[in-house]
């Protein structure tokens, strides 16, 4: 390693560093102010309004985001913006959290007057006791003086980290006293793999599953498998409760005078089943570990539906 190579590795350790030794600091100093603030947002009966200039604008962002997809409605709110319609947004019910490392931006200017006017409660985040924000609010979180990442202590790091790290503190404060679930955050993460993953059996599965009696001849049998197509079919007894398969492994083993015989000879007794409000996941783990292809889903002793691995593939559970 060239001795500039290791400056610059000495660099970003350093800025690691000091942030996380920051977020130490705020973590000790969180007090009664943080509870107050969780409080004030869970008793809002409209949505949170966060917002930020600048770098802060960016930190609002992206703790706006956090509250909504854990079940507290929440929008960002650009403070230029808001003085030119914008406040339109911000109605009686709300609650606002505005960020300003020195609380004094002047865009929050008409967002702080607004809030007072309607009065509509404001939660302040803010690296300046005494200041306008500070004063302003009526929850004032008031971050602890660290050096910022830079040697200058100019550029906005250490302060807007450990602002966003307070938002991820809120919202999960939030989320844990409403009990929120992941059955809750699949509904506000349809798409991607955080949907992926949190998406059940009865989410993929397929109603009207392929049946037949015990006593069904094979010749019946074969005409089921092929006209529902999964290339499996379940096999009932006398009470309707699922009894055993019929894959084509069984057809294979079978071959010899096959046409003879009745489903309930012929079947693999006590299948390897999936309730319905298992993960798909772990459907998707059984089929690779067992090498087959589909499950039947059961409710009780009753089969109700079947899902394909490729029901899996292609919800992107993997």
């Amino acid at each position: 390693m060239t001795s500039s190579s290791t400056d610059l590795l000495a660099t970003g350790q350093r800025v690691i560093r000091r942030e996380a030794g920051a977020l130490e600091t705020l973590a000790g100093a969180l007090g009664d102010s943080f509870a107050a603030a969780v409080t004030l947002l869970m008793a809002a009966k409209g949505r949170v309004i966060v917002s930020g200039m600048g770098k802060s604008g960016h930190i609002a962002r992206k703790i706006a985001a956090t509250f909504a997809s854990t079940g507290t409605p929440a929008h960002f709110v650009h403070p230029a913006e808001a003085s030119h319609g914008d406040l339109g947004m911000v109605a009686e019910g709300d609650v606002l959290l505005v960020l300003s490392n020195s609380g004094e931006t002047p865009e929050l200017a008409d967002i702080l007057a607004h809030s007072k006017r309607f009065g509509i409660q404001l939660i302040g985040v803010a690296g300046r006791e005494g200041s306008t924000l500070m004063r302003q609010a009526d929850v004032a979180i008031l971050l602890p003086q660290v050096p910022e990442a830079c040697e200058t202590g100019i550029v906005p790091t250490t302060s807007t980290t450990m602002t966003l790290a307070l938002g991820d503190a809120l919202a999960i404060a939030l989320m844990e006293h409403r009990a929120f679930t992941p059955d809750h955050f699949r509904v506000f993460h349809p798409g991607g793999k955080l949907g992926a993953r949190l998406l059940k059996v009865r989410d993929l599965m397929h109603d009207n599953p392929p049946l037949v009696p015990e006593d069904t001849p094979m010749g019946e049998v074969l005409v089921e498998i092929s006209r529902k197509g999964f290339g499996v079919v379940g096999v009932t007894d006398a009470a309707g409760a699922l009894a055993g398969i019929i894959t084509d492994g069984d057809l294979r083993r079978h071959l010899d005078g096959l046409m003879s015989h009745t489903a309930g000879e012929v079947m693999t007794r006590s299948p390897r089943t999936i309730r319905t409000e298992a993960l798909a996941g772990e459907a998707l783990a059984v089929m690779n570990d067992r090498k087959i292809t589909c499950l039947l889903v059961t409710e009780g002793p009753h089969a109700i539906g079947i899902l394909h691995v490729h029901d899996c593939l292609r919800a992107g559970v993997a």
